[in-house]
């Protein structure tokens, strides 16, 4: 199994940006898929971005295309979510979550095993 710690969330106005981090441990990191999820007050965890295990292939939620990008580096057992651009629709807590198959889809938080605690983003405006 694989352990998920976020890192680097904050304050910060809209138009600015902020980079997470997830840093892993415990299993090899490259056998697992990566996601981030988020979840406002109030509302129900939704998708926001993932990677495949060697990071060719990405997908994003449609309210955020253009603005984040995810990535990973392998070495460092590291993923990232480059954030720009932001909006105060984009406060909420972000959860990096890690996947050995997306047999159950690539979107839906059912396909992924582990999840980390979180790490909180506001954006002002």
């Amino acid at each position: 199994q694989v352990q998920l710690v976020e890192s680097g969330g904050g304050l910060v106005q809209a138009g600015g940006s902020l980079r997470l981090s997830c840093a892993a441990s415990g299993d090899t990191f490259s056998n697992y898929a990566v996601g981030w999820f988020r979840q406002a007050p109030g509302k129900e965890r939704e998708f926001v971005a993932a990677i495949s295990w060697g990071g060719s292939t990405t997908y994003y939620a449609d309210s955020v295309k253009g603005r984040f990008t995810i990535s990973r580096d392998n070495a460092k057992n590291t993923v990232y979510l480059q954030m720009v651009s932001l909006k105060p629709e984009d406060t909420a807590v972000y959860y990096c979550t890690a996947s050995r198959s997306w047999r159950r889809g690539v979107m839906e938080a059912i396909a992924y095993e582990y999840w980390g605690q979180g790490t909180q983003v506001t954006v002002s405006s």
